[in-house]
């Protein structure tokens, strides 16, 4: 009896093996099917589709239309002008007919009616300005804006760098967690096992044996929180790479990028050129020093050449071929303008703008220091965290002899089921912190990089 009673024992343990083998099997066949989705690939998929990534790229090129739209100031201006009237009433002027005739006194005047009842003209006018810095401070200006919006289209692109690289980390620890709880469960059910076979032999109580199969059940409860949470976790990266169809989860990550970490050992201080926040206080302290010469170059005087060419016509009736009524009139001259007042305080406006500049200096280096500060505190995090891990490693290698030793032990009779089932708890605890630890270091390495400018590393691989 007892012999058929361990042939059944073991036809169910091995089938519980088999399932276990099986889970594992389900995560890793994918991994054949289809090709690996590299964290580089995964950043450049979210550049390329959300929407607004693809708005800021848009307004990147308006900006730059906006400024090849100023140099057409320096083209020349032609206009074509006609004009066709009736004058009911002709304007009416004072001679001096006395400086005419001397019939007249000398300080004689007549007032005459000068014009025509119809009259048009018809020319073109010419404007080709020579000379006009204020045009040329504005070009300056717009390039500077052009640089702005980029900077802040590369700050949205950093961002959502950092957010899909969280997300990559959150799935490839959360993949680890699922490995990790499947070898829970099938030890905790080995455990849960033996306890069976020394209850049916009447060596064991029954509230063992129920915190045996309690043990056995919180380690299959968080199996299934476990896979749930990456199915979320995959869910949500396919959300930010842009792919619509967001309720097939079934994609699989390169894992070796969080195969070994790897402790970084770059410099740590943030420049204005290597962080998008930064280079956007730095360009927008420029614009305001430009608008100061914009606004300065608003007094400075300006050249141009003008000319016209064109003809009038002055009948009594509406006659516009009328014979001789056509006389030409055409002129080419330099218009030179230098403005005296403006209508407004240039040097209040002048030190608005300073103001400006100045408070743009002053964020740059404070944002600056923020940067480092964080660089700094991100690697002395990732320094401990290394630390934590190796002994953390060593820990659960112990924990899981233990735990082997313990199962050895209680199928003997020579220990209790208890300290089986406090020992598994404890393996279970150590492998969460790891896990925890594990993707924390990555999180802070994520923290260090975007700190030190060098985020652009995760997707130019």
């Amino acid at each position: 009896m007892n012999r058929l009673l361990s042939f059944k024992n073991g036809l169910l343990l091995n089938f519980r093996w088999c399932i276990a083998l099986l889970l594992v099997l389900v995560l890793t066949v994918p991994a054949v099917a289809q090709r690996a989705l590299t964290l580089s690939q995964a950043i450049n998929n979210a550049f390329q589709n959300r929407k607004n990534i693809q708005a800021g790229r848009s307004d990147q090129v308006i900006r730059k239309l906006q400024t090849d739209a100023l140099y057409r100031k320096y083209w020349p201006q032609v206009s074509a002008e006609y004009t066709y009237q009736y004058n009911p009433i002709l304007q009416t002027s004072i001679l001096p007919i006395g400086v005419f005739n001397p019939s007249y006194p000398p300080g004689a005047t007549e007032a005459i009616q000068v014009g025509t009842k119809w009259s048009q003209a018809a020319g073109l006018t010419l404007n080709q300005p020579l000379i006009d810095l204020s045009v040329n401070r504005q070009i300056n200006e717009a390039k500077l804006q052009e640089r702005i919006v980029a900077a802040a289209q590369a700050q949205t692109e950093y961002d959502l760098a950092y957010t899909v690289a969280q997300a990559y980390i959150d799935i490839n620890v959360q993949e680890t967690k699922v490995r990790s709880a499947i070898a829970d469960t099938s030890r905790t059910w080995v455990s849960y096992q033996l306890l069976q076979d020394k209850f049916d032999q009447k060596r064991l109580l029954r509230s063992e044996l129920n915190k045996g199969k309690i043990n056995h059940n919180n380690a299959l409860q968080q199996y299934q929180k476990a896979v749930s949470q990456l199915i979320e976790d995959k869910v949500y990266l396919l959300f930010l790479i842009g792919r619509k169809d967001i309720d097939n989860a079934d994609i699989v990550l390169d894992t070796s990028f969080m195969a070994t970490p790897l402790l970084a050992v770059a410099t740590h201080q943030a420049t204005a050129t290597s962080i998008p926040e930064l280079q956007q206080l730095e360009l927008n302290s420029e614009v305001s020093a430009k608008q100061i010469r914009t606004e300065r170059a608003k007094y400075l005087p300006t050249l141009s050449l003008k000319g016209y060419l064109g003809a009038n016509q002055y009948t009594n009736n509406l006659d516009p071929t009328a014979p001789n009524s056509w006389f030409g009139l055409s002129y080419v001259g330099i218009d030179l303008k230098y403005p005296l007042l403006f209508g407004e305080d240039k040097k209040k406006k002048i030190q608005q703008l300073q103001l400006q500049a100045s408070q743009y200096e002053q964020q740059k280096e404070d944002k600056a220091a923020q940067y480092d500060k964080d660089a700094i505190t991100a690697k002395i995090r990732m320094e401990r965290i290394l630390a934590e891990l190796r002994l953390q490693e060593e820990n659960i290698l112990l924990s899981k002899q233990s735990v082997t030793i313990f199962q050895d032990r209680v199928s003997e009779g020579q220990e209790s089921a208890s300290s089986l089932n406090l020992e598994e708890a404890d393996l279970q605890k150590l492998e969460a912190d790891y896990q925890g630890n594990r993707k924390q270091y990555w999180l802070y390495y994520l923290d260090f990089l975007r700190a030190t400018g060098k985020l652009n590393l995760l997707w130019a691989q």
